[in-house]
């Protein structure tokens, strides 16, 4: 989807993410907000932080492993993605139990996600398999000892078909204690106050009306508003930003960082 108007020269060129777990926070622009003044452009998270790192884009919800890679960053809205305990959408799936697991396919779609799955693996499940980073159809080959890291609505899918399910966003609270932030809208360079005001006004106008977003999207496999209510963190609290650091200072110090 592309929102376009007239004056494409002075819009702010935006990027999302059209999973199930971000509809509310486009849905005011999906309503035509702010269509005079953005253009706003989607993909999948880490084509969105590659645009971000390439000045295609101005802004963007993109995955947080993408921030060390910035020249200059700034996050600007206290809405996203994040988790405080299991998030349901981020899984490792196997058809095994962790101590059978000798490979590992990690989802395309994600560099945050495959990032703190290693963590996760080092530090708190203490097992180390190989690593081989999928295309598209990999699911197909999540079975024996291969499991596979899967995000969003493709892991929601998954949920109905693998014997074994690792929740990142529930590991990483146990492990640490702290929630876990996806996703943050960032911008590449230092946007007008008011701009950002408007911006986060569009972003609430979706929060207001999750049940108009479930109504447009729930579906007889899913119950959306209790995703919605009970695993995905929209608003980011003071430990939201903990945890946050928590996973910034853990990709310095680890081999685990992302790369875009």
């Amino acid at each position: 989807m592309t929102v376009e108007n007239s004056m494409a020269g002075n819009t702010i060129r935006i990027g999302a993410v059209n999973y199930l777990n971000t509809k509310p926070l486009i849905y005011g622009f999906e309503k035509g907000m702010m269509q005079e003044e953005i253009s706003l452009q989607i993909n999948y998270p880490a084509n969105i932080a590659r645009a971000l790192l390439n000045q295609e884009i101005d802004l963007g919800l993109v995955p947080v492993a993408v921030l060390p890679h910035l020249k200059t960053w700034h996050i600007i809205s206290p809405f996203g993605i994040a988790c405080d305990g299991p998030v349901a959408s981020v899984c490792l799936f196997s058809d095994v139990p962790l101590d059978a697991i000798q490979t590992v396919l990690l989802d395309y779609q994600s560099r945050t996600s495959a990032a703190l799955l290693k963590i996760l693996l080092q530090e708190y499940w203490h097992i180390q398999p190989v690593f081989i980073q999928a295309y598209e159809g990999y699911e197909k080959d999540i079975k024996g000892s291969t499991a596979g890291l899967i995000i969003g609505d493709r892991a929601l899918q998954q949920r109905q078909h693998s014997r074994y399910i690792f929740d990142l966003g529930e590991a990483w609270k146990m492990h640490t204690g702290l929630p876990f932030v996806f996703a943050a809208w960032v911008s590449n360079k230092k946007l007008n106050d008011d701009f950002i005001d408007r911006f986060n006004t569009t972003l609430q106008y979706g929060l207001n009306r999750l049940d108009e977003v479930v109504a447009l999207h729930d579906s007889p496999n899913l119950n959306l508003a209790e995703y919605y209510q009970r695993h995905i963190r929209f608003h980011f609290s003071a430990s939201c930003r903990h945890g946050l650091q928590l996973f910034l200072d853990k990709l310095k110090a680890s081999s685990a960082s992302a790369k875009f």
